[in-house]
Formats: C-alpha cells, sequence, structure tokens
C-alpha cells in the first residue's frame, strides 16, 4: 500500500466513508456508487526485513518510520482490521500446511448465518449501520465497555475508530451467534485494529 503516492491513497477515504466517489469537472458534478472491501498490504519498511530475528533489515528508523507515514491518520481511521503477519520459519509453515483448519464451507455458512441476523434486526449490515445506530445495536456488556473505552484512552482513537470498532466487534458477536457484544468480542475487535497504532 505505502508503494502508491500518498495523495492517490487519500482518494480512498471518501469511499470506504460513505461507499460514494463525487467526481467534479467544470461545472458538472455526479455522485458514484462506490462500496467497496478493500483489502490491501505492506510491509513494515522500504526493504521489507524489518524485525527479520536474522538481522536482513538495513533500513534506518527514519526511513523506516518516513515508509509508514504514507499512511495518513485519517485512512488508516477509515481501515476496521489491521493485522501484522509475521514470517514463519519453514517447519512452523510445513506444520501448518499439514494441521486440521476449519473448512471454507463451514466459514462461509457462519459468515452467511451472521449476516442473515444482522439483516433480521436491523435491516441492513453493520458496516452501514449510522452512529445513533451503533450506539443502539452495538452497545457491549459493561465489562465490554469499560475494556473500550480503556483501549480508546490508550489507543488516543477518534470517534470515527471508535465506532468502527464497535461495528467490528457487534460483527464478531454475530458471528458468535451471542445476543450482544461481550468482553471477548470487543477484546477480539481491539486486537484487530492497534498494530499501527501503536508505532
Amino acid at each position: 500500500m505505502p508503494e502508491f503516492d500518498r495523495h492517490v491513497l487519500e482518494t480512498l477515504r471518501e469511499p470506504l466513508e460513505v461507499g460514494a466517489i463525487t467526481i467534479s469537472r467544470a461545472a458538472w458534478q455526479t455522485d458514484f456508487p462506490a462500496a467497496c472491501q478493500l483489502v490491501a498490504a505492506m510491509n513494515p519498511c522500504p526493504c521489507g526485513w524489518r524485525g527479520d530475528p536474522a538481522g536482513r533489515c538495513r533500513c534506518t528508523p527514519e526511513s523506516a518510520a518516513r515508509y509508514l507515514r504514507k499512511l495518513s491518520g485519517p485512512l488508516l481511521d477509515r481501515i476496521d482490521i489491521q493485522i501484522e503477519i509475521p514470517a514463519l520459519p519453514p517447519a512452523e509453515l510445513a506444520a501448518r500446511a499439514s494441521a486440521n483448519a476449519e473448512p471454507s464451507a463451514a466459514i462461509a455458512s457462519r459468515v452467511q448465518a451472521a449476516r442473515e441476523r444482522q439483516l433480521a434486526r436491523q435491516g441492513k449490515t453493520n458496516r452501514e449501520l449510522t452512529g445513533r445506530e451503533t450506539d443502539s445495536v452495538c452497545q457491549p456488556d459493561a465489562a465490554g465497555e469499560a475494556l473500550l473505552r480503556e483501549a480508546g484512552e490508550r489507543f488516543g482513537w477518534s470517534a470515527r475508530a471508535h465506532y468502527r470498532v464497535l461495528k467490528v466487534a457487534r460483527t464478531i458477536a454475530d458471528l458468535a451467534g451471542a445476543a450482544m457484544p461481550e468482553a471477548a468480542h470487543v477484546a477480539e475487535a481491539v486486537q484487530y485494529r492497534r498494530v499501527l497504532a501503536e508505532r
């Protein structure tokens, strides 16, 4: 993702936020639907080896920080899930390949059930909830609320980030078939958002 020019990346903010994009040319302005699911990847530094146990990274801390700064705070605010995937040693990769993983069909069935649960409850997916709807539909239990407040203060989340974590927690609860988000669901949602917040 940071290989793109920053001004190109910033154009993603509007479709990620409102699911539409406005094109203005001379005296004309047109809105186009642009609801999308963004899946992006990035290296931890320009050479890609930052944090490598063998010490193969030759980037300076300044160049690594400059690389990460190509992603602005407002853009990162709009990315709901941010996960760091460390490199695995060959032995662990081989062990994972032979492990019994959950079949894709079972996962697809669970996702479909969660989606149907959302549509039955509020007539739209969790992603489409407004701020006020999020307050009523995604309200976690007391322990979850305390955990969310603590995480927000620790990582300095904006209001947008707060609401996006709530929606992710609600979705995790839907996947688990829970009536409301609990502390465990909130904790998982927080884990999905803290990677770049800590850098």
